[in-house]
Parts: C-alpha cells; sequence; structure tokens
C-alpha cells in the first residue's frame, strides 16, 4: 500500500503530465492555425533555387549552432568538422526544399 508520499509523488507527477500535455496542445493547435497558413502562403506558388538556398542557410545554421553547443565544446571546440557538416547540411537541405517545393 503506498504511503503518503508516494501518493504526493503520483499527484505531483500527474498533474505535471497532464500541464505539460496541454503546452503540447495548445502549442501544436498554434502552429496548424496560425503558423502553417503563413507558411503556406509564403511557398504556395513555388520555391525556385534561391529562395529555397535562404531557407536552407537559416535552417543548417540554426541547427549546426544548436549541435555544437549540445555537444558542450562551445561554438570553437569542434569548428574543423563543424564547418564541412555545414557545407553537407546546406547543399542536402538546399536540394530537398528545391526539390520538395
Amino acid at each position: 500500500m503506498p504511503t503518503d508520499p508516494d501518493m504526493e509523488d503520483r499527484k505531483t507527477t500527474t498533474r505535471l503530465f497532464l500541464m505539460i500535455t496541454v503546452v503540447v496542445v495548445v502549442l501544436a493547435a498554434f502552429v496548424v492555425l496560425v503558423i502553417a497558413p503563413a507558411v503556406s502562403e509564403a511557398v504556395a506558388p513555388g520555391m525556385g533555387l534561391r529562395s529555397s538556398a535562404i531557407f536552407a542557410f537559416v535552417a543548417t545554421l540554426v541547427v549546426i549552432v544548436v549541435m555544437m553547443i549540445a555537444a558542450g565544446d562551445g561554438l570553437l571546440g569542434e569548428i574543423q568538422f563543424t564547418l564541412p557538416a555545414f557545407f553537407v547540411f546546406f547543399i542536402l537541405i538546399w536540394v530537398l526544399i528545391a526539390w520538395v517545393f
């Protein structure tokens, strides 16, 4: 039989889980109702290589910076590995965006 501290931990965990679920549902609804129409208007007629290059550059830059910070060495610790990875990501994302849109 659970003791009082165990019951309190279960209640706290359940409340936290429900709060996280509500936040995720609200964010998903926001993305679907607000952000998705704006993005679809921006890319409705199609993109050329120039426009897709801009989106690919921004996406690649964000991904590489997040990966470098998550690695723990900061922005300069793994620069010799990051630069080639940046260009590979950039070319891949650029071609894929241009192909899909």
